[in-house]
């Protein structure tokens, strides 16, 4: 009985933390991440490095990564993401709140085009080293070498601050599951 109770105030520690102030600084500590997918999965991520550690938003961030598709990535191409929290030892799912938590999108190639709307060239260092930003994503190996990003301010909800999380995206089309990509991060205010 006393699980069932504090997985109880758990979740309502998490929720009431919903509607709570917003922060602008934050860092993020132990950033680790593994693909989730079957073996045989069309979309893998196969290398993935950021520093330093820990990550300071706003700051400076330096990335690289590799991957490949075996076939296109095309319109309607949705992501369905899991978050969760860790709250007093037990892993909370975290709703979608404002497009945040665990959330599905039906169309992140809509989401795309709204945010480099087609015609204008794909931000650095993307444009460089002739990465796509935008579907279609050809089938094909893609690599983006170690290249530096500025992360700016930006306001997070306090809930999404001071905490363990794990996050899971599924990525899929009509013809179903094309990959799946597991993320663990500490995440504090400063």
């Amino acid at each position: 009985m006393d699980k069932w109770l504090m997985l109880a105030v758990a979740l309502a520690l998490v929720l009431d933390q919903v509607t709570c102030r917003k922060v602008t600084k934050a860092q993020i500590m132990g950033f680790d991440w593994k693909n989730c997918g079957k073996p045989d999965a069309p979309a893998v991520l196969s290398a993935l490095a950021v520093a330093p550690d820990p990550i300071t938003i706003p700051g400076e961030l330096t990335a690289s990564a590799s991957g490949a598709t075996t076939v296109e990535l095309a319109s309607p191409l949705s992501v369905t993401v899991t978050m969760e929290k860790e709250v007093a030892g037990f892993w909370v799912k975290i709703p979608c709140v404002e497009e945040i938590g665990s959330c599905h999108y039906p169309d992140i190639c809509d989401i795309l085009s709204q945010l480099i709307p087609p015609g204008q060239d794909c931000p650095e260092p993307l444009h460089t080293y002739g990465l796509p930003c935008r579907c279609p994503f050809k089938a094909g190996s893609y690599s983006l070498p170690q290249s530096d990003f500025s992360l700016p301010d930006m306001d997070l909800p306090y809930w999404l601050t001071n905490g363990d999380y794990r996050v899971q995206g599924v990525l899929s089309s009509k013809a179903g599951e094309l990959g799946c990509l597991k993320v663990a991060l500490s995440l504090h205010s400063t």
